[in-house]
């Protein structure tokens, strides 16, 4: 006989694989979009699907695992004066319908959740969603039901007792929540193409036109020790808030709308023409005037002349209409003071102000340029302006960019200021009183033009994301360290040269000059002493080390649905930042051959606990000539034992 709690369990067990998890990712991506965006999320359920909806909003509002921005979700039951008086005045079925008709708008989002999808509040709720132009969701039990048919999409749950459909429903909202951290906290995938989800950026402020002459300098001139340089060429760039839109324009899922002033002069035209190209949205608010032009005479990598072509502010007509339209669609907005007037105009302003009410606004001042405006989330100066800002010039260190901060953010009407140190990465300060974050850069050496932009645009796009200032700060940094990196200006019109970093390319350089490739592969769930002996040996066999790490759903495969305890992007950036290791790949499949394959690793080693039997892909590896070897096990580090330890002692209390 079947005791009662197996049973439940029995049933929950069967019931959770079927669940669709596919959908439940695309409704994580939608809500990730439109949350942050201004959109709403209404859910409504009656007794214990009214606990489910409450704990789904509160995971939104607060958090489940990712630190970000709270996301507007409201639990339409849990507001006991309107549902009482909802209830005596209307009646029952109108207890939902009637808040979605209140707070409800056209792009919200409604979930339902009821394990008959018969009760006909949550069903009047559907007809109201819908009539409403809401996306209205369902999770339900068995299909086909009312509630399913009436929604626009549903996840039924086939299961024959209301708790198995409840728990599976307690699942169902952990998986929701999880997909709208990763798709709010990861990257999304380069696509050649702009989604029609695209989130707008609309960049302001002033422009100019950048011109780099490169040539080679093998000689001096014999009428002054100056440089000769022979063999140059010109390239043009759009110059201040036009690189930065340009450099946000190479980011995919974004569409960038630029509000400046372009003089009427061939400088401006070839700046138009440069930022048409880029399928950058130009409003120009100047009505005549002269283009600025900076240029630079560079070569080996080096500046060593700069001249510019300077010009008084341009005038400025009144704000047009696509201006106030492109602000309120905007997810966020990146203001870059040049110091030439764009950002003094009164009601560009007062247009901004409205805008840092509704979205992430990012200030990047000038000393000639205006205060940011009120609710700026934050500025973002570098170190020398903001010595001239403050006129506090003493302490060219951390200690004195943090004091500096520390007043730009009194002086301001600004909720976080971020003083960038060039190569010494940045210093976040919110609150006077207390500590700042300071954020190291990793050292790099190249043209620093047009790091402060990027760092700006990446800022601006983390915090739209719902992303906290300390992790967009901290993201800011890198990416503009790896545009330094990759040549500042130049890579704007360069092909990228190969990832330095990927390990296929590696092993490929590493052979070239006849070098031994080292592999070692697992899944390196809970990182111990054990890995790192394994690989300290490893990396003694040749000139690199490549980590090859089963994916996720690979080590769900192997080791069960409890693992892996940690996921495979920490895995491979703990392994990757380990200095014996040189690079890692990640595989999806039970086995690496597929990814051995592709590397062609000459040697590939085993922890010793693989001694006395041969490995499943040793005929592979010396196929091409590889060795396959083992390496000493150092005793007692099993993450399995460790794992089930942990589980016993939290079991134990």
């Amino acid at each position: 006989m079947t005791l009662p709690g197996r049973a439940h369990i029995q049933a929950l067990t069967a019931a959770l694989p079927l669940l669709d998890t596919s959908r439940l990712q695309q409704w994580g991506r939608l809500l990730a979009e439109r949350l942050p965006a201004g959109g709403r999320l209404l859910v409504a359920g009656n007794g214990g699907s009214a606990a489910e909806a409450q704990h789904l909003t509160s995971e939104l509002v607060g958090r489940f695992h990712a630190e970000r921005a709270p996301l507007s979700a409201i639990a339409l039951h849990a507001d006991s004066s309107s549902v009482t008086a909802i209830t005596n005045d209307y009646g029952p079925n109108e207890v939902f319908a009637r808040q979605v008709r209140a707070h409800g708008r056209t792009g919200d989002v409604l979930l339902l959740l009821s394990t008959s999808g018969t009760s006909p509040n949550v069903l009047a709720a559907a007809h109201a969603g819908r009539e409403l132009g809401l996306t209205v969701w369902a999770l339900t039990g068995p299909a086909p039901n009312p509630l399913a048919d009436a929604s626009d999409q549903a996840v039924c749950v086939d299961a024959g007792q209301v708790a198995t459909i409840q728990e599976c429903h307690l699942v169902a909202v952990h998986l929701l929540c999880a997909a709208v951290d990763t798709h709010l906290t990861e990257p999304e995938p380069a696509t050649g193409e702009q989604p029609d989800h695209a989130r707008r950026l609309v960049v302001v402020g002033d422009v100019l036109l950048d011109r780099d002459i490169t040539g080679t300098a093998d000689r001096l001139s014999p009428e002054a020790p100056v440089p000769v340089v022979a063999d140059a060429h010109a390239t043009d760039r759009p110059g201040g808030a036009g690189l930065a839109a340009i450099l946000a324009a190479r980011q995919p899922g974004w569409r960038i709308t630029l509000v400046c002033g372009i003089g009427q002069d061939e400088p401006g035209a070839r700046v138009r023409a440069l930022l048409d190209d880029a399928g950058i949205e130009v409003i120009d608010l100047a009505t005549s005037g002269t283009t600025p032009v900076k240029t630079r005479v560079r070569a080996a990598d080096r500046t060593l002349l700069r001249f510019d072509t300077d010009a008084d502010p341009l005038p400025l007509g009144p704000l047009p209409d696509p201006v106030y339209t492109r602000l309120a669609e905007a997810a966020a907005v990146l203001v870059c003071d040049y110091g030439r007037g764009v950002t003094s105009h009164d009601d560009l302003r007062q247009a901004l102000s409205t805008a840092a009410t509704k979205c992430p606004l990012v200030w990047d001042p000038h000393p000639k340029g205006a205060a940011p405006v009120p609710g700026t989330a934050l500025a973002v100066p570098n170190a020398d302006e903001a010595r001239l800002l403050t006129c506090h010039a003493d302490q060219r260190d951390l200690t004195g960019d943090t004091a500096r901060a520390a007043r730009l953010l009194t002086a301001w009407p600004v909720k976080q200021v971020a003083i960038t140190r060039g190569r010494d990465g940045a210093v976040l300060v919110a609150d006077p009183d207390a500590h700042p974050l300071v954020v190291p850069a990793r050292p790099a050496a190249g043209d620093s033009c047009g790091a402060g932009d990027q760092l700006a645009v990446t800022a601006t796009m983390m915090l739209a994301a719902g992303r906290l200032p300390s992790h967009a700060i901290a993201a800011a940094v890198d990416t503009a360290t790896a545009y330094v990196e990759a040549g500042g200006p130049a890579s704007l019109t360069t092909p990228p040269a190969p990832d330095r970093t990927d390990p296929l390319e590696l092993a490929g350089r590493i052979r070239a000059r006849g070098g031994k490739v080292v592999a070692a592969g697992g899944c390196f769930d809970l990182l111990h002493a054990g890995h790192l002996s394994l690989l300290e040996q490893a990396r003694r066999l040749g000139d690199a080390l490549i980590v090859c790490i089963n994916s996720d759903d690979s080590v769900r495969r192997l080791k069960g649905q409890d693992r892996p305890v940690v996921g495979e992007r920490e895995r491979a950036a703990l392994l990757a930042a380990l200095d014996r290791v040189d690079g890692v790949l990640v595989f999806g499949e039970d086995t690496p051959e597929k990814i051995l394959a592709e590397l062609r690793p000459d040697i590939w080693v085993k922890g010793g606990d693989y001694a006395g039997r041969r490995i499943a892909e040793a005929d592979l590896v010396e196929s091409w000539g590889g060795e396959v070897v083992t390496v000493p096990y150092l005793d007692g580090h099993s993450t399995t034992t460790r794992i089930n330890h942990l589980t016993q002692q939290a079991g134990a209390r």
